[in-house]
C-alpha cells in the first residue's frame, strides 16, 4: 500500500583537490628538517674551524655592514681562504711569506727577500746579489725572476685595502755616464716594479707613492758598494697610524714661555 511519502536521497560530491591539500603537509615538514640539518652542519663546521675564522664570522654577524677589522684573502698555494686583521702586520708578514712559497725556486730566493714590521708598515725588500737576481746590473727593467716574484706579491697585496709605497735603492757605485745617474736608475726600477704589480693585482689607487733614493739610504753604510744596498722596497702602510709611545705627545708639545703666561694673567694697563 502506497503511503504517499517519498524517500529523500542525499548525494555527497567529492570536492576535487581536497585530499591533495592535506597530502602536501609532508613537504613543509621535510623543508623544516632540511633547514635544521643545514644549521647543524654549519655549527659543526664552525666548531672545527680555527679561531680566526670563528672571530671573522662573529664580527660579521655583529656588524654585517660596518667597517670590520677583518679582511679575507685567498693566498696562492694554501688551498683555503685566509682571514686576518687588516692592521696586524705580524700576521700579514706570515701570510705573505707562506704565499710566496708558491714562486718557483723560492728556496733559492728566500734569503734575498726580507719582510719586517716597521713604524711605517710592513716592509718587503728584494735584496740584490752580485750577479743581479731581480735586476741586472745597471738595468731598470726586472729580470724574469724579479718579474715573477713581484707578480706573486701583487696578487696578495691587491687583496688588501692598505696603500702601498714602492722604493728603489742603489749602491754607491756611480752609474757610468753623465746623462743618467743612480737617481734615475732607482726611480726607474721602482716605477718598473709598480707597472708589473699593477698588471698583476695592485689597484692603481692603491699605490700612494713611488720613490727613488739612489744611494742616500744605504742598507749597509759600512759597505756602500755592497750588492744588498741595491734593492726594491714595497711598504704596506697601516690603515691608521699606530699609537705613539706614552709620553711622546707630551715631549712634542713646546713649553709655554713664562713671559707669555704672565701676559695672559696680568691685564693690560689702561692709558690715561
Amino acid at each position: 500500500m502506497d503511503s504517499g511519502v517519498r524517500p529523500i536521497v542525499v548525494i555527497k560530491k567529492k570536492v576535487a583537490g581536497h585530499g591533495g591539500h592535506h597530502g602536501g603537509a609532508w613537504k613543509v615538514a621535510y623543508a623544516d628538517f632540511v633547514t635544521a640539518m643545514m644549521a647543524l652542519f654549519i655549527v659543526l663546521w664552525l666548531m672545527s674551524a680555527d679561531k680566526e675564522v670563528q672571530e671573522a664570522v662573529s664580527a660579521y654577524f655583529n656588524n654585517p655592514s660596518g667597517p670590520g677589522k677583518m679582511t679575507g684573502t685567498a693566498a696562492a698555494g694554501l688551498g683555503n681562504a685566509l682571514l686576518l686583521p687588516k692592521d696586524d702586520m705580524a700576521k700579514l708578514a706570515e701570510k705573505i711569506q707562506q704565499a710566496l712559497t708558491a714562486v718557483p725556486n723560492f728556496r733559492n730566493l728566500k734569503d734575498h727577500v726580507e719582510i719586517t714590521v716597521t713604524s711605517d708598515g710592513l716592509r718587503i725588500e728584494l735584496l740584490e746579489t752580485e750577479a743581479g737576481m731581480f735586476f741586472e746590473s745597471g738595468k731598470p727593467v726586472p729580470s724574469e725572476t724579479g718579474t715573477e716574484l713581484l707578480s706573486h706579491l701583487a696578487e696578495e697585496l691587491g687583496k688588501l685595502p692598505n696603500n702601498i709605497l714602492i722604493e728603489g735603492h742603489t749602491d754607491a757605485k756611480p752609474y757610468p755616464g753623465e746623462a743618467y745617474s743612480n737617481w734615475e736608475l732607482s726611480a726607474d726600477r721602482a716605477n718598473s716594479a709598480r707597472k708589473i704589480m699593477q698588471a698583476n693585482g695592485i689597484r692603481p689607487e692603491q699605490v700612494a707613492q713611488v720613490r727613488g733614493y739612489a744611494d742616500r739610504q744605504l742598507r749597509h753604510p759600512d759597505d756602500p758598494r755592497g750588492a744588498s744596498n741595491r734593492r726594491i722596497s714595497v711598504i704596506v702602510q697601516y690603515l691608521s697610524p699606530p699609537p705613539k709611545p706614552d709620553g711622546e705627545d707630551a715631549a712634542e708639545k713646546p713649553e709655554k714661555e713664562p713671559a707669555a703666561e704672565a701676559a695672559k694673567e696680568k691685564p693690560p694697563e689702561k692709558h690715561k
